[in-house]
């Protein structure tokens, strides 16, 4: 039993050097494969008779290969090659069989416009500033329009970015091409807005009663709560009725620090005297938006009021718009203010209540609704 086994060993290991000396033999007797350059440096020893017949020979190999072979494969080194080689002799389109003369024209122009691309290729620099520096000049250029150049180089040096001040104004300019005033001011929104507290504004109103006649609402409001500080309602304003009316809505020496108003005629000179301590603003020509809180005023009375009710008389319009003007003032939410309401009630918390009955108290004969919690 163990002779039987040797003798299969033996046998499979002569098959197995049979094998690896079969491949070794034809690995020996295959011939090498052509290699550009080698085969240059050898054909410039022969003679030139033999380099004629050998190019016959390869050419009839060529024609016999274009009628078996539809479409060659060529890699981009082989169309390198070929554009470079068609370029030394004239002859080319008649020596030129596995493709079309157009096709290698073709391979030629890519490659020109590759070349050229690659040549004429924009380098960017890159920026010695950071994008996120870059970004930051940007935000305080924009944020700041009363800083300069030197202002913000100062501001980013307590931030650790060592800055000259020309390059610090070259971003600014991206974003704020027009240079600072001279006479450094605030936008209007800006001083509106660190103002209100401290602002008054006044408008007129206009409407018709039942009899197209007009009347005329003067009313001012505190910009700051929203709060309507004084109405008043006439069919014949003049200098001196708004005067009194300026008069009446500071009572005590109650006066606000600015008055803004637009370019009326009705503020003459009896109302310049009672506004005396009182920097008075005006307004632009044709600038709605310069008295937006008055302007708004105007629209919420017409809408929620005016176009919907039937004015007989000048006292109908004052009893309407004192109604209106005490929802306004202690029960109508304000957007410009958060929803909060321009006098809040004496006996309400902080945090709205949570119990209690919902109770609606109409306004304007059921026009309008104040809802409210009772116990």
């Amino acid at each position: 039993m163990q002779l039987q086994s040797l003798r299969s060993a033996i046998y499979q290991g002569l098959i197995r050097l049979l094998i690896a000396l079969e491949l070794s033999v034809k690995q020996c007797f295959q011939p090498s494969k052509p290699h550009q350059i080698a085969g240059t440096l050898a054909d410039s020893t022969r003679s030139k008779s033999q380099l004629i017949a050998e190019n016959a020979f390869l050419r009839q190999q060529l024609i016999v290969l274009q009628r078996q072979t539809k479409r060659p494969v060529l890699t981009p080194r082989d169309r390198i090659l070929l554009v470079i080689l068609a370029s030394r002799f004239r002859l080319w389109r008649e020596a030129l069989l596995i493709v079309k003369p157009d096709t290698l024209l073709g391979w030629h122009r890519q490659g020109f416009r590759l070349f050229w691309r690659h040549k004429s290729k924009v380098r960017i620099p890159q920026p010695r500033v950071p994008e996120h520096v870059i970004a930051l000049i940007h935000t305080m250029a924009l944020d700041n329009r009363l800083w300069g150049s030197k202002r913000i180089r100062d501001e980013l040096r307590k931030l650790g970015y060592g800055l000259t001040r020309r390059t610090v104004a070259k971003y600014v300019r991206q974003v704020r091409p027009a240079p600072p005033p001279r006479k450094p001011s605030q936008t209007w929104g800006s001083f509106l807005k660190n103002h209100a507290a401290d602002i008054w504004a006044c408008d007129f109103l206009q409407t018709y009663d039942l009899w197209f006649r007009t009347l005329v609402v003067f009313f001012i409001i505190e910009l700051g709560s929203r709060r309507v500080v004084h109405f008043g309602v006439t069919s014949h304003p003049s200098d001196v009725w708004v005067a009194q009316q300026l008069r009446e809505a500071t009572p005590f020496d109650t006066r606000p620090r600015f008055l803004i108003r637009d370019n009326d005629r009705k503020y003459g000179t009896e109302f310049q005297r009672v506004a005396s301590g009182i920097d008075v603003l005006r307004t632009p020509i044709r600038a709605p938006k310069a008295n937006a809180v008055c302007e708004r005023f105007v629209g919420s009375v017409r809408r929620e009021c005016l176009d919907h009710l039937i004015i007989l008389n000048e006292r109908h319009l004052h009893r309407v718009i004192k109604e209106y003007v005490a929802y306004f003032n202690m029960a109508r939410p304000h957007q410009g203010i958060s929803g909060q309401i321009p006098i809040p009630s004496t006996n309400s918390s902080s945090e709205p209540a949570s119990s209690g009955q919902v109770t609606a108290f109409p306004i304007l004969g059921g026009l309008h609704h104040d809802y409210r919690r009772v116990a």
